[in-house]
């Protein structure tokens, strides 16, 4: 209830004093059956005020007022953007490393917002992206020996591009493992903004490379595809014939992207080879090792892709550009096991 004087303007109109946070509509009120004050907010542009941001703006207030917020919740469906930026907001509070992996970022956002504090709180239920992803079996979603059974099976997928796109992925993990473990050393406390950093690129170098591994296994199977489109009618051998052109030329493509990301994840892994925990180096050196097979292995991919592309232009060109990338590779792997070999001799 209102218990002082409404202030008006000249006109008598009441005088309306401006939030503190814009592109949001909101309404308190006191519910006395549970002894507890309960705020509405329909945040129109979460671009403009995020939701952690209207959380903590709640927070701020309850506190300027003795009180506390004892919980939130989440009415609709949430981007997953959203809870990223939650996770990462919160996670800088603490001063800690925000190069990990989503579910992470997630749990963090959940707990820190007390979305989960009035009834429990799905994320496949609750945010957009999950709902609407495609749920057909992926082999990153397998376990370690799910993956490596089907790999070993007769089937000819997952094959050499998965894997070394997969190895990749575990290059770069290894590397972004360090700047996190080095975010947090004792005695290192000025230094976390910086590893914190490293250790977000490289979590963004390994979904780009967790993408790619069912990526190949897919390219495989769309040549598999086109090679079984009819070919009774000269018009049907024309579509069959392009079709296998155009699957053939994204199955070089998707090994060559293998390549590019796996030899860009090397400076997170030299980084921390260089300047990251010296007890974890020999960490950096084994995802040195993987980045450089990863490159290596998708290489022998685009190369025999290559084989069967009539665009020798086009062929030709990614050989060409994948060649210098293997030679850099090679070079940066060098470069970072010298490193390592020189900082355990010093240990």
């Amino acid at each position: 209830p209102i218990t002082g004087k409404i202030v008006k303007d000249e006109k008598g109109n009441p005088v309306m004093i401006p939030g503190t946070l814009k592109s949001v509509k909101a309404i308190g009120w006191f519910i006395e059956e549970y002894g507890v004050a309960q705020i509405s907010m329909n945040l129109t542009n979460i671009s403009i005020t995020p939701v952690h941001v209207a959380f903590d703006e709640v927070c701020k207030k309850a506190a300027e007022r003795g009180i506390r917020v004892t919980g939130s919740e989440l009415v609709g469906l949430i981007p997953l953007k959203a809870m990223l930026d939650a996770g990462k907001y919160f996670l800088l509070k603490q001063q800690r490393s925000v190069g990990v992996d989503n579910d992470e970022l997630i749990k963090i956002a959940i707990k820190s917002m007390g979305l989960d504090d009035l009834k429990p709180f799905n994320p496949r239920e609750r945010i957009i992206e999950f709902l609407l992803e495609d749920h057909t079996k992926k082999l990153v979603d397998m376990t370690l020996t799910a993956f490596a059974n089907e790999t070993a099976s007769e089937s000819p997928a997952p094959g050499g591009g998965s894997i070394a796109a997969y190895v990749g992925v575990l290059g770069v993990s290894l590397g972004t493992m360090v700047a996190n473990l080095s975010a947090h050393k004792r005695g290192w406390d000025d230094r976390w903004e910086e590893f914190s950093a490293w250790a977000e690129k490289g979590q963004k170098y390994k979904y780009e490379l967790l993408h790619l591994v069912d990526e190949d296994t897919s390219a495989f199977n769309k040549i598999m595809d086109a090679f079984g489109l009819p070919k009774k009618t000269e018009e049907e051998k024309q579509l069959r014939a392009e079709t296998i052109q155009n699957a053939s030329k994204y199955a070089m493509e998707i090994p060559f992207r293998v390549m590019q990301t796996a030899l860009n994840s090397f400076e997170v892994i030299k980084a921390m080879s260089e300047t990251g925990n010296p007890n974890s180096v020999s960490d950096a050196g084994v995802g040195a090792l993987c980045a450089l097979t990863a490159v290596e292995g998708a290489w022998l991919n685009v190369k025999i892709n290559a084989s069967g592309i009539e665009d020798k232009v086009f062929a030709n060109d990614l050989l060409e550009k994948a060649a210098e990338i293997a030679q850099k590779a090679k070079e940066m792997r060098d470069e970072i096991i010298q490193t390592v070999d020189k900082k355990i001799a010093a240990l």
